[in-house]
């Protein structure tokens, strides 16, 4: 089964839900940066809100950046999305394992830390990028969001995020964001929060292998929920490249190349995004220093 995101309407379009699964992207993040239980947990629910809200964005060329920087022992976590969505990202410390929290889960909150930021900037073809900043409330990031969307978006939102680990890495992983449209009442809000307390975990209604469409019928409490968009597959793809890496190679000081090739003979690069490594010979330095030397003159 492939991941995906659909979008639906509910309440008579009175209700706008998306729901995603996106188990494989979060595997293939947890195979890549060999992530501990709780950094899977945490960045599988980054990857998701943001694979989300960068499909949200129209344009093919807008880019979303999300970094999540809390005062816990994870680290900065920084995830970038496409609208295709394309997601890659990276974590500071992938590796770090902390005792379970009081209910016996993964304790994310703890990983990622109660005070800190959430940054997002949306680069969508205006002069300026639109930068949005929110403090941290609990760095269990499905709360940090709707507080985002609440603060730097204006946007009453109901987030669910959730990631499913066992020993042999992701069971399941998704989310939901569900937003009222002005027009909606008091009580098909009053229904839908009721809905969303009764429905549970999206981790655990993805691993009992409900549909994105039973799933957004049961948090909404509409039997009629309206498919808008579909066939909408989020994946875990860096684009980085040899030629992107000696591009940055020649940002580096003169002197800093000269020291690599006169006391290295070589440079090993490793991609955050995706931890491939790229190798580039004396030969290659040189070839790089001086072509940035002839764009000197």
């Amino acid at each position: 089964m492939q991941d995906k995101i659909v979008k639906f309407l509910a309440h008579q379009g009175k209700i706008s839900v998306i729901c995603a699964d996106t188990t494989k992207l979060v595997e293939k993040a947890r195979n890549l940066h060999d992530l501990s239980p709780v950094a899977t947990a945490a960045f599988g629910r980054l990857l998701t809100i943001s694979a989300i809200m960068g499909n949200e964005m129209k344009g093919e060329k807008n880019k979303l950046t999300v970094q999540v920087k809390g005062n816990g022992p994870l680290g900065t976590m920084l995830v970038t999305s496409d609208n295709f969505p394309r997601v890659k990202g990276y974590v500071a410390n992938p590796i770090v394992d902390i005792p379970l929290n009081d209910i016996g889960k993964l304790d994310v909150g703890g990983a990622v830390g109660n005070a800190g930021f959430i940054n997002v900037i949306k680069d969508i073809g205006l002069k300026e990028p639109y930068v949005g900043i929110c403090p941290l409330i609990s760095g269990e990031i499905a709360e940090d969001f709707a507080e985002y969307f609440a603060k730097s978006e204006q946007k009453n939102t109901a987030v669910a995020l959730g990631v499913l680990v066992d020993k042999n890495g992701v069971k399941s992983s998704g989310g939901y964001i569900i937003t009222p449209m002005p027009d909606a009442t008091i009580d098909e809000i009053s229904k839908v929060e009721q809905s969303i307390f009764k429905a549970g975990a999206i981790s655990r209604m993805l691993d009992e292998n409900l549909s994105l469409i039973d799933i957004a019928k049961k948090v909404t409490g509409d039997d009629n929920v309206q498919i808008i968009e579909e066939n909408i597959t989020p994946i875990y793809e860096c684009d980085c490249s040899k030629e992107h890496m000696a591009d940055g190679l020649a940002t580096l000081d003169k002197t800093v190349l000269k020291e690599m090739i006169d006391e290295d003979k070589k440079a090993e690069l490793i991609c955050h995004f995706c931890n491939k490594k790229y190798e580039f010979s004396k030969d290659e330095l040189e070839e790089i220093l001086s072509e940035k030397e002839k764009n000197k003159e």
